[in-house]
């Protein structure tokens, strides 16, 4: 690209005017922030979860082909009643960028025979860290603002072959929307391809069945096809089955590689028809690192940031941020009333139609009790007739049995 030239121009008053020539130089401004990037550096946040011995440590050192944890540090830790959160930085550069790795493990969790609730710890830290970004940005003092959220979760799911355990689900469904979560099956070497492949396509229907959130790479209409293959190919190895080794061994064919020494052969950790070693180091540092942290940025973050406010007790005023106009101002009023208006007349027309369902209920009511006395009534008559025509059939009966004598001949009236 070609920088912009002022040349001098004689006007026909004969004033001098400089002239553009060529590019202005507004497309300089992606390498200024090149620039600017490689001379801050970059920072980035990792949580790995699992239960112990699946490899952990191992994975994060391959991944970044450094020792970020210390050898000293699993031998000397002491046999913990709890899950423990335990953080370590270190500073990574490659090819004179620079990079700012925190690392955040849990070691202790699933490794108790209670493990009821073991995935409170994390998710308290995981908030905290958010809760502490939010302090940050609520000061009046905000020029340097650290941030030390988690941009992306590993966890560590254990080669059983079968499919996921009631505690991975449950740790899961109570992240997914906190963290960006990447799904491992660690140590894959330990089943066969048709068992892998089983595993992982029912892993993936535990995790669609219940609705959980991990992170998936997504492609849009800026991306190229060849961008949108390495997307889709990366999507199809998930859950990523992995095999870390920080130690080179040598192949039959006198190669040095990193990998894992076994009487049969040597599993290759950067092979990707051994395993996906290489797809999870490419989604998480080559080609997705900036969308996991722009992820936890604009999505989950936000997120918790409005559920907290939210929980304080701040409503937000959208009425700030529109321009003011009377005759707006006025048409909407009108609206309110009138909506306030059909709202109170609804109201009334409820409150009418309920007073009149229970004079009806009442009428009826009584209505049924006059039927009721009326008909008790016309019994009890009915039963009063009945007897009184008995008591007249026995009177007429004694009389046809005992006629009466005429008296007045006896005595001699004539």
């Amino acid at each position: 690209m070609t920088e912009t030239a002022m040349k001098p121009s004689t006007s026909t008053n004969g004033s001098l005017k400089r002239k553009m020539q060529g590019y202005v130089g507004f497309a300089n401004f992606p390498n200024q922030v090149h620039r600017r990037s490689i001379k801050r550096g970059f920072n980035f946040t990792l949580m790995v979860v699992g239960e112990s011995g699946l490899g952990k440590s191992t994975l994060i050192n391959t991944l970044f082909d450094h020792q970020v944890f210390k050898p000293e540090e699993e031998t000397t830790a002491e046999p913990r009643k709890a899950v423990d959160i335990r953080s370590m930085s270190a500073d990574i550069q490659e090819n004179g960028v620079k990079l700012r790795l925190n690392v955040v493990d849990a070691p202790g969790y699933c490794d108790f025979i209670n493990n009821e609730d073991s995935w409170q710890p994390i998710l308290e830290n995981i908030e905290s860290r958010f809760d502490a970004y939010l302090a940050q940005e609520n000061r009046v003092n905000r020029n340097k603002i650290s941030d030390n959220r988690i941009h992306a979760l590993i966890y560590f799911i254990k080669p059983t072959g079968h499919s996921l355990r009631a505690i991975d689900i449950e740790f899961m469904k109570k992240l997914h929307t906190k963290v960006n979560l990447i799904p491992v099956i660690s140590k894959a070497d330990t089943l066969t391809f048709d068992e892998l492949a089983a595993f992982k396509s029912r892993i993936m229907a535990d995790i669609n069945y219940h609705g959980i959130q991990i992170f998936k790479p997504t492609s849009d209409e800026f991306d190229d096809p060849e961008t949108v293959a390495e997307n889709k190919e990366i999507l199809s190895k998930i859950p990523f089955a992995i095999i870390g080794s920080d130690k080179k061994v040598q192949t039959t064919d006198g190669r040095l590689v990193r990998g894992r020494e076994y009487p049969w052969g040597v599993v290759e950790v950067e092979n990707e028809e051994h395993n996906d070693f290489v797809k999870l180091r490419q989604m998480l540092i080559r080609t997705h690192m900036e969308e996991l942290k722009d992820t936890t940025d604009i999505k989950l973050y936000e997120n918790h940031r409005t559920e907290k406010l939210q929980s304080m007790g701040h409503v937000q005023d959208n009425t700030v941020f529109r321009e003011y106009n009377p005759v707006v101002h006025q048409e909407e009023e009108r609206r309110l009333h009138e909506a306030k208006m059909q709202k109170m007349e609804a109201e009334m027309n409820a409150v009418f139609q309920q007073k009149v369902q229970e004079k009806e209920a009442k009428l009826k009511q009584s209505e049924e009790e006059l039927h009721a006395r009326h008909k008790e009534m016309k019994l009890v008559l009915e039963k009063q007739r009945r007897e009184l025509e008995e008591k007249k059939r026995r009177i007429e009966a004694q009389a046809r049995l005992f006629p009466v004598k005429d008296t007045k001949k006896k005595r001699g009236i004539f």
